[in-house]
């Protein structure tokens, strides 16, 4: 972990070609029954995987704040907005590639990924190499089996399951124009996108290998293990 380090050691790491992986998430309600933290958890393990499979990656600490406007009226939600959240990572991103040459970014919220995608763009229009994963999985929208599932795998203790309760399961095309004009409020009083039963510690772990593997194959097709070579866009 880069915040482990001292100067000098974040300064050999840089200089042996460590990749810094940084976690997006976000601090959001999901539910009843899963901590506001859901987003910033999943996307944290997913850096910690991909750290565990390369010894040339470093984790550096997590961004827990997203654009989650769209949960607005649900207490403990705390958005930054897509603005913000893009200034943040374009500012974040030029000061990180002043030590390290390869960033990538671990994003887990939908709402993020306009803003991470157009900071993204701008930084590697600076010639900085500045990478974004958006994980892609057959799963419900939030809050749901794939994420109470996911939960149950990383931290058990902190999924209420006797409050889990089923929420708004149309799918997204349905659903968006009224969660872009009135957010999720508007489709689902207990803030669920789908339905979390019959989630289970299993199902999470497995779903959490799949992931795992895609960021680690990804990652390799941009960045070659032991190799200078970069490929992708």
């Amino acid at each position: 972990m880069l915040a482990d380090l001292t100067w000098p050691e974040a300064g050999e790491r840089a200089a042996a070609g460590a990749i810094l992986a940084i976690a997006v998430g976000a601090t959001e309600q999901h539910g009843p029954h899963l901590p506001l933290s859901t987003d910033t958890d999943i996307a944290g393990a997913l850096c910690a995987r991909l750290a565990a499979a390369r010894p040339d990656v470093l984790v550096g600490p997590a961004i827990p704040y997203g654009a989650s406007g769209e949960h607005a009226g649900f207490p403990g939600t705390l958005s930054i907005g897509q603005a913000a959240l893009e200034l943040l990572v374009v500012e974040l991103c030029r000061s990180a590639t002043d030590t390290f040459d390869r960033i990538l970014l671990v994003n887990w919220h939908g709402g993020n990924v306009e803003p991470l995608c157009r900071a993204k763009d701008l930084l590697r229009a600076e010639s900085r190499d500045v990478r974004v994963y958006l994980p892609r999985f057959d799963g419900d929208l939030h809050a749901g089996r794939s994420e109470t599932a996911l939960q149950l795998a990383l931290a058990p203790g902190r999924v209420r399951g006797d409050r889990a309760a089923a929420g708004d399961q149309r799918p997204l095309a349905e659903l968006l124009p009224v969660l872009r004009a009135a957010g999720v409020r508007a489709v689902s009083a207990n803030g669920v996108l789908g339905d979390p039963a019959g989630a289970t510690e299993t199902e999470g772990a497995a779903l959490l290998d799949h992931l795992g593997t895609d960021l680690i194959d990804r990652t390799r097709l941009w960045w070659p293990e032991n190799s200078a070579e970069r490929t992708g866009t």
